[in-house]
């Protein structure tokens, strides 16, 4: 497996929220579901993205744009039109004073507005995302994420639009597994551009000598990797691959490895019962206490901490 699939192996669509909003000008809506990832379409004409820390972003027909959250944020005809309508966790709707208008703006399945016809036709779906290996794509991506259309897999983004606009068997399914093929698109034409600074981890995976050694590392954590058995592994001696994979990923193996173990552990330690002596196995160590040695190293607290506070 390789850096990006692991990474996102945490953020996948499992009964994600999905919206299809009909507009017409003028228009303005604050999202504020708390959703730590969204990712948002123009299929008619144009929306602004407006977060309350960053410059407003245009997306126009066909744009797709990934926004990262929980902080709420404004979509909007113009970055001038102040909000009408705030959206909740579960696509609840309400004016700006709190009053409940879902059933009023509902046209149909996950679609609302106040007419089919209107000008403007946005739609979204959110993840709920968490733990520290998905923590580190977050960290690659700047709060929002904007794709030219000409960019984009547009027949994927159709089919998520076909099928939002509808309601048949087995759609939340469907829509989930449209939902990821959309953000994984969206994430290669993203890092694929100039201005996105892909980070290293990412370029790398192309490189003949680190892209293997990272996939072999993904691959099997716990094995008792060294710089010298990765060189040996791809063919390269051992001084020139370490200077080779520090240029490119911007760090040397040896801390590449040790920060993806402890991001593994943290997320064992977070959402599974196993004893912390398992998880040391899992990710490499040898038992509970060299594991302990190194998180705390590196993150400052104890793995029976790190489990207690989450």
């Amino acid at each position: 497996m390789d850096p990006l699939a692991d990474l996102l192996d945490g953020v996948r669509a499992r009964s994600a929220a999905f919206c299809r909003a009909i507009l017409e000008p003028p228009w303005s809506m604050r999202i504020a579901d708390g959703a730590m990832l969204a990712l948002a379409t123009t299929l008619r004409g144009h929306a602004w993205i407006v977060p309350d820390d960053g410059a407003p972003v245009l997306m126009r027909t066909g744009d797709v744009a990934i926004i990262k959250g929980p902080q709420p944020y404004t979509i909007a005809d113009d970055p001038a039109t102040p909000p009408e309508t705030v959206v909740h966790p579960g696509n609840r709707l309400t004016t700006v004073d709190g009053v409940d208008i879902t059933d009023e703006l509902r046209l149909g399945p996950r679609t609302s507005g106040q007419s089919p016809d209107g000008s403007a036709i946005v739609a979204s779906g959110t993840y709920q995302v968490s733990g520290d290996v998905s923590d580190r794509l977050m960290k690659a991506l700047p709060d929002v994420v904007h794709v030219p259309r000409l960019s984009t897999q547009a027949p994927v983004m159709e089919l998520l639009a076909q099928e939002v606009s509808g309601d048949g068997p087995g759609q939340q399914v469907v829509l989930d597994r449209l939902l990821d093929l959309a953000l994984i698109a969206t994430l290669r034409a993203w890092f694929a551009r100039p201005e996105a600074k892909a980070p290293g981890w990412y370029r790398a995976q192309s490189d003949p000598l680190v892209g293997p050694a990272l996939r072999l590392i993904h691959d099997d954590p716990a094995r008792p990797w060294t710089v010298a058995s990765l060189a040996e592994k791809v063919g390269a001696s051992r001084a020139s691959f370490a200077r080779r994979f520090a240029t490119l990923v911007g760090e040397p193996p040896m801390t590449y490895i040790t920060g993806w173990r402890m991001a593994l552990a943290a997320d064992l330690l977070r959402s599974s019962g196993t004893t912390i002596d398992s998880v040391a196995r899992h990710v490499g160590y040898a038992n509970a206490f060299a594991l302990s040695v190194a998180f705390k190293r590196v993150r400052g607290v104890s793995p029976s901490h790190h489990r207690t506070g989450a």
